[in-house]
């Protein structure tokens, strides 16, 4: 990633901590609403799971100056999520989620730019991920 794409992601993120819990819930209402085999994998408190997913949100939306340490905790992040039953399969429904969250959320400020720097990090990210996470069974 460019430093100005990481910038566009960092800004942008930084519009969406204000409006943190209708970003959760859109979000999840959108992935499960889209790929609803997925709802089986979240058992506990989906408030809890929110705010855990903004928190990892943005440590790794603040890692994105430093990606060289930030994938090894994104692999290791992937590694326990497959104990939860996620699969390869997953990760683009959940990039597709999380890209229609942020235009909802942002509005005019997601211009096409902004999605294409999200994209561009989720992408990365989720490449990463999936390769650390299922390694053995490429």
């Amino acid at each position: 990633m460019t430093p100005e794409e990481i910038k566009m992601v960092q800004d942008s993120f930084a519009k969406v901590i204000p409006i943190k819990e209708q970003a959760v819930e859109l979000f999840y209402g959108r992935l499960f609403e889209t790929t609803p085999e997925v709802r089986p994998l979240f058992k506990g408190d989906m408030k809890e799971q929110g705010a855990k997913l903004m928190a990892t949100l943005a440590v790794v939306v603040k890692g994105l100056n430093n990606i060289e340490s930030l994938l090894p905790v994104a692999g290791d992040l992937a590694k326990r999520h497959v104990g939860y039953g996620v699969a390869p399969e997953h990760y683009p429904p959940v990039g597709a989620a999380l890209i229609w969250t942020l235009g909802q959320g942002l509005g005019d400020d997601f211009t096409p730019e902004v999605e294409a720097a999200w994209a561009g990090a989720y992408g990365l990210l989720s490449g990463a991920m999936i390769s650390a996470a299922y390694a053995d069974n490429a």
